[in-house]
C-alpha cells in the first residue's frame, strides 16, 4: 500500500515536457463546493488523484499538537466497510497505492492506480475520507510509531534545529509547533479527539481534488459525484487561521548535543507566491545559496572549506513563509562560517551581483520548471498548490514571465530588504 510498483513508476515519468504547450488543466467547483482540477493525459495509462483537505497541523487545538497528523495517519487504517489490512490488500492487489499524509496546511490523500482500476480506487478514496472508523488498536499502534519517530528525530541535528527555528519564526501561531506534535502530546490523544477533529475539519468546502492521467473531466466529475454527493459542509463556519507574524523578535539559540560538527540555521519571515517581491526574491535566493554555483557554495564551501553543506531556501505556506539559510561546519569554524554567510548576504544588498549570476539564476529557474512537472504525481501536487494559494492555472506561464523580468536592481533591492543579517534569528546545534 505504501509504494507504487516499478511498472507504474516507469509509466509516470513522461507526463509534462512543455507546460506552455497546453493549459495545465481544467477547474470546476462541484455542487458540494469541492474544487476539482483535472489534467487530461490520454497517453499515460495510470491515474493519479490527490484529495487535499485544509485540515493540517495549523488546525490543531493549542492543547493537542499532533492531532491533525494522527487523524491523517489513521484514515487508511479502517473504514465502515474494510479493516486496515483489507484496504491494503484491495489496493495492492491492483498494484496501486493509497496513503494519507499531513502537512502544516492540510492533509493529502494520494491515490495511484491503473486506468482500468480507477473505479475501485475512487471507492477506496471515498471510504477513507467519508467513513474512517479510527479503531482503538490502530490508534495505539500509530501513537507508538509516531513517538518512536520523534525519539529518533532527536538524534538528527537538522530536525532539532528546524523545530527550534520554527518556534522562533512563528511565536504564538499555529505554525509554531511540529506537524507530528511532541512525544508527550501525542501520547495523550484519544479516539474521541480524533473523531471530533475529523468531523469538524474534513469538509468539502475546504477540499480540493486534483486528477491527472487518462481521464476526462466529465467522467471524473461523474465518478466523484456518485461517491461524494452526500458529503456536505457542517453548519458551523470553518476555522480561520491568522497570518503568521511579519516581524517576530530576533533571537539566538544554541542547543547542545554530543556532535563532531555544528548545524546552523539563520531564519526570518519570507514572502508568499502572491507577494510582488516573490519572483525577485527567488532569483536573489538562487544567486545567494540556491545551487552549486551560488555565492555561499563558492565562498564558504569551495574557497574557504568552512562548510560541508550550505544552502538557502524560501519556503511559502498558506499563512506565512520563511527564508532559511542552513549550513553544517566544523565546531571550530562556526563563527567564521556564519560571518562569511552574512557578508555575502550584505554584499547582494549592496549591488554586488557577480557577472553572469543573474542570467544563470533566471535560466535555471525557468529551465527547471518542466522538471517540477515531469510526472503525474508532480502535476497533481502542483495543481493542489496553485489552487490552495490562489495562483491560477496560468501560473507556469506567469512564473516564466516574471522571473525573466527580474533585473540586477531588483536583486539588490530585495536583498537589502529581506537578506539583512540583523533581521535573522539563529539556531546552532553543537557540542
Amino acid at each position: 500500500m505504501r509504494y507504487l510498483p516499478l511498472v507504474l513508476t516507469l509509466f509516470a515519468i513522461s507526463v509534462v515536457t512543455d507546460v506552455a504547450a497546453a493549459p495545465l488543466g481544467r477547474r470546476e467547483v462541484l455542487p458540494n463546493a469541492m474544487r476539482l482540477l483535472v489534467a487530461e493525459r490520454p497517453a499515460i495509462p495510470i491515474v493519479v488523484v490527490r484529495l487535499f483537505v485544509r485540515a493540517g497541523s495549523a488546525y490543531d487545538p493549542s492543547d493537542t499538537p499532533g492531532l491533525a497528523n494522527l487523524t491523517a495517519e489513521l484514515l487508511t487504517r479502517g473504514t465502515a466497510r474494510r479493516t486496515g489490512p483489507q484496504l491494503d490488500q484491495a489496493i495492492e492487489f491492483v498494484g496501486g497505492s493509497l496513503e494519507a499524509t499531513a502537512s502544516r496546511d492540510g492533509v493529502t490523500v494520494s491515490l495511484n492506480v491503473l486506468k482500468k482500476d480507477l473505479e475501485l480506487g475512487l471507492d477506496l478514496l471515498a471510504e477513507v475520507i467519508l467513513t474512517p472508523t479510527f479503531p482503538e488498536d490502530e490508534l495505539k499502534r500509530k501513537v507508538a510509531e509516531i513517538q518512536a519517530s520523534l525519539r529518533r528525530s532527536e538524534e538528527n541535528p537538522e530536525v532539532v534545529a528546524g523545530r527550534e527555528m520554527t518556534k522562533l519564526l512563528y511565536p504564538n501561531h499555529p505554525y509554531g509547533h511540529p506537524v507530528p506534535g511532541t512525544i508527550e502530546s501525542v501520547g495523550q490523544l484519544t479516539r474521541e479527539q480524533v473523531v471530533g477533529f475529523h468531523r469538524r475539519h474534513y469538509r468539502p468546502d475546504m477540499a480540493v481534488v486534483a486528477v491527472v492521467g487518462d481521464v476526462t473531466v466529465d467522467a471524473i466529475r461523474q465518478g466523484l459525484g456518485r461517491r461524494f454527493a452526500g458529503w456536505t459542509a457542517p453548519a458551523e463556519a470553518p476555522v480561520q487561521i491568522p497570518p503568521a507574524p511579519e516581524n517576530p523578535p530576533v533571537e539566538q539559540r544554541t542547543i547542545k548535543r554530543d556532535l563532531t560538527q555544528a548545524t546552523v540555521l539563520l531564519g526570518r519571515p519570507g514572502v508568499r507566491q502572491v507577494h510582488p517581491d516573490y519572483f525577485r526574491l527567488i532569483v536573489a535566493n538562487y544567486i545567494l545559496g540556491g545551487g552549486s554555483a551560488s555565492q555561499l557554495y563558492t565562498r564558504v564551501r569551495e574557497e574557504r572549506g568552512f562548510a560541508y553543506f550550505v544552502h538557502s531556501n524560501l519556503s511559502p505556506g498558506r499563512y506565512g513563509a520563511s527564508y532559511i539559510v542552513s549550513l553544517q561546519t566544523r565546531l571550530d569554524a562556526v563563527d567564521e562560517a556564519v560571518r562569511l554567510v552574512k557578508e555575502e548576504m550584505v554584499s547582494l544588498g549592496k549591488g554586488s551581483v557577480p557577472a553572469g549570476a543573474l542570467d544563470l539564476a533566471k535560466s535555471f529557474l525557468i529551465g527547471s520548471l518542466p522538471l517540477r512537472l515531469d510526472t503525474s504525481g508532480k502535476v497533481a501536487d502542483f495543481l493542489i498548490n496553485i489552487e490552495e494559494n490562489g495562483l491560477g492555472l496560468d501560473y507556469p506561464d506567469r512564473f516564466r514571465t516574471e522571473v525573466a523580468k527580474v533585473t540586477a536592481a531588483d536583486v539588490e533591492r530585495v536583498s537589502a530588504r529581506y537578506l539583512a543579517p540583523a533581521t535573522f534569528s539563529s539556531v546552532i546545534v553543537r557540542k
